[in-house]
């Protein structure tokens, strides 16, 4: 909020200065005799137009977000925006109707040396609050006081445009000044149109800021425990940016990380993308095609083997790869804990942990290494069947 004050003190101050520029240039253009002129002071009464609707903009686009406006009053400053680049284009065609007037009707000019004066005058302020509006844009991340900055640059062309105008018809070169501003009125036209697309998309959430899109993606995937990322949007909304993201993780990865991976990746991106406003991060595990089912042992005669009812003094485990369901392989591993007078149950299930299991076949598991493997595995079953096979399937078909 504090950079949007900034942006309207900007607006406000070049709103003043429009003013003062419309009257002098009329008042001058009409004692002169200067149709460029006094078509200059039309000009900067669209300009006054134009930077009061920014003001009038960023002023709304401040205000706190309500239950009809949840996301808040950003876009008012985006269709302040779209106003501003439509009024280029008006401008554009003032212009062009207003040189071929000249070539048509060349005025006789009165006092020009006061005439070059107020048109230098208006090339220096304008020229000044186009640097300013649009240093001020960039830093908030306004788009409509960066329009409002590049109208004003037009300003600076076509005061020039009139002053030249007038110094060339001062020395006898009569009509050039309408041939330099039928120019000058396509370039406006075009850059109009320009600007008033970009708005129109904005307002209709394309996603058109690739640069900021780009850059999100690098800095989620630089954090680490991330192992991709997908469907991530990015929109506009006044100055602000707002982000959504489906994040790919290991499975099994206890909540409490994941809490912290994302809480890392806001910072982050917050440092990167001031300008972000919204960030809303969905965590997915990454899919297996295969499961892992483990039971613990009395013997290890591979698929023949004898299921133990004990889990901490279980000899063996066996881990299965199940797909499809088919068992396509599995190891049996020995216990380390079979044989210590404590926490055998906690040692094994570090073991299975450590393994990356899904899937654990057990009558009963005690809080300890229930403990351990709360936040790793998918879940735990009592055996069922009638052989070591059938209840490894069985299992495997309760969770896939």
């Amino acid at each position: 909020m504090k950079f949007l004050k900034e942006g309207e003190k900007a607006a406000k101050y070049s709103t003043y200065a429009n003013i003062f520029l419309m009257l002098i240039k009329g008042v001058v253009g009409l004692l002169s005799g200067s149709l460029a002129l006094v078509a200059d002071a039309l000009h900067s009464l669209v300009d006054i137009f134009a930077s009061a609707s920014v003001f009038i903009g960023l002023r709304l686009s401040q205000r706190k977000p309500d239950e009809m406006f949840p996301y808040g009053y950003y876009r008012i400053e985006t269709f302040a925006s779209l106003i501003v680049s439509i009024t280029i284009i008006i401008t554009g065609f003032e212009i062009g109707m207003e040189s071929f007037s000249y070539i048509l009707n060349p005025s006789r000019l009165m006092l020009p040396f006061l005439a070059l004066f107020v048109s230098m005058v208006s090339v220096f302020v304008s020229y000044f609050f186009a640097v300013y509006k649009k240093r001020i844009g960039k830093k908030i991340g306004s788009q409509a006081l960066i329009n409002d900055g590049r109208h004003s640059f037009l300003d600076v062309i076509s005061s020039m445009v009139v002053f030249f105008g007038i110094l060339l018809e001062y020395l006898g070169l009569r009509g050039f000044q309408g041939f330099a501003g039928i120019l000058i009125a396509i370039l406006i036209i075009y850059l109009g149109l320009k600007l008033a697309r970009y708005d129109i998309l904005v307002l209709l959430d394309a996603c058109i800021d690739q640069k900021s899109l780009q850059i999100l993606e690098e800095t989620v995937l630089g954090v680490k425990g991330v192992k991709g990322i997908h469907d991530v949007k990015v929109r506009r909304s006044g100055p602000y940016l707002f982000a959504e993201l489906h994040l790919e993780l290991e499975r099994g990865m206890p909540l409490k990380k994941i809490e912290e991976i994302i809480s890392q990746i806001k910072n982050r991106v917050k440092e990167r993308i001031p300008s972000m406003d919204h960030l809303i991060i969905q965590p997915e595990t990454l899919p297996k095609d295969y499961m892992l089912i483990a039971a613990p042992l009395k013997d290890n005669k591979g698929l023949k083997s004898t299921i133990s009812s004990h889990f901490g003094r279980a000899n063996y485990f066996i881990i299965a790869s199940v797909k499809d369901d088919k068992v396509q392989d599995f190891k049996i591993i020995e216990n380390p804990g079979k044989d210590l007078e404590k926490k055998r149950g906690i040692k094994a299930a570090e073991l299975l942990k450590d393994e990356e299991i899904d899937v654990l076949i057990i009558d009963h598991l005690s809080e300890g290494p229930a403990y351990v493997l709360s936040q790793h595995i998918l879940g735990t079953t009592k055996p069922e069947g009638t052989s070591l096979g059938e209840i490894i399937l069985n299992a495997y078909k309760k969770f896939r």
